[in-house]
């Protein structure tokens, strides 16, 4: 059953990649030295190596030594990317639009699904409490409470988290009851069978598989697409949630 009032809750999770992306969520800042950087801002082409930061009132954007960068509203971590456990590891806003995590040999660990918007920065908020990737024309691509067009392979969607299409005109919400559910508005379009458990998360599985799994990590519910490593999610503009190969083939849709 679709309960809509959880389609207008107040969202309290964070976009972040991968099974084990909690990992290190509770450490803070004094784990490392920290160089706090001029600005609440990461423009085009400027990097966050380990220990420095960028501030904004209470809010702070740390590289951390470890590896990962986390966001934090006082000492309290909001959000973190899954790149823990790569000591030396750096960010940076690239010129071609994402924000990319490399690894101390250069390999890029993560990245935000937001190259092809040359010019776009990332901005740490006043109020919001929100991390948001913006265009060269200032119009939201991506942020750690609201994902934009597509859930990556290997991200998770975690109770209250949410997907809009880029026109902002539908959203897949992973309710707190349990099921996903897509809306125009507050009508549903589309939900997976999985209400009744609570604590339920979705996964794109690297494998290529979207799945809701409890809990315990027990599978729910999926859309038998395994079997095509990279595959991705995406929310459409015109009301679908489709699931594309690597090299962007539609294998499963809602409709």
């Amino acid at each position: 059953m679709i309960k809509k009032k959880a389609a207008i809750a107040v969202l309290a999770g964070s976009l972040v990649a991968g099974p084990a992306a909690t990992v290190a969520l509770a450490q803070t800042a004094s784990a490392t030295s920290v160089s706090t950087l001029r600005g609440d801002r990461l423009a085009p082409g400027e990097w966050l190596l380990p220990g420095q930061s960028l501030t904004s009132g209470r809010f702070k954007l740390v590289q951390q030594a470890q590896g990962n960068l986390v966001f934090y509203d006082g000492t309290k971590a909001l959000w973190t990317s899954p790149t823990a456990g790569k000591p030396g590891a750096k960010a940076t806003m690239q010129r071609e639009g994402n924000l990319v995590i490399y690894g101390i040999d250069n390999k890029p660990l993560w990245s935000t699904p937001t190259a092809g918007n040359p010019g776009a920065y990332l901005l740490l908020p006043k109020e919001s409490g929100n991390l948001v990737i913006y265009s060269k024309d200032n119009k939201p691509l991506w942020s750690t409470k609201v994902a934009i067009g597509k859930l990556s392979s290997g991200d998770v969607l975690r109770p209250g988290q949410v997907i809009q299409s880029s026109n902002g005109r539908y959203r897949l919400i992973q309710q707190e009851e349990g099921n996903a559910v897509l809306y125009d508005g507050q009508k549903p379009l589309f939900s997976t069978p999985t209400a009744g458990h609570p604590g339920a998360r979705s996964i794109m599985q690297r494998e290529g598989n979207w799945v809701v799994v409890d809990r315990d990590d027990k599978a729910l519910w999926g859309t038998k697409t395994a079997g095509n490593p990279g595959a991705w999610l995406a929310v459409s503009n015109d009301g679908r949630v489709i699931i594309y190969s690597q090299d962007n083939k539609p294998l499963w849709t809602s409709r």
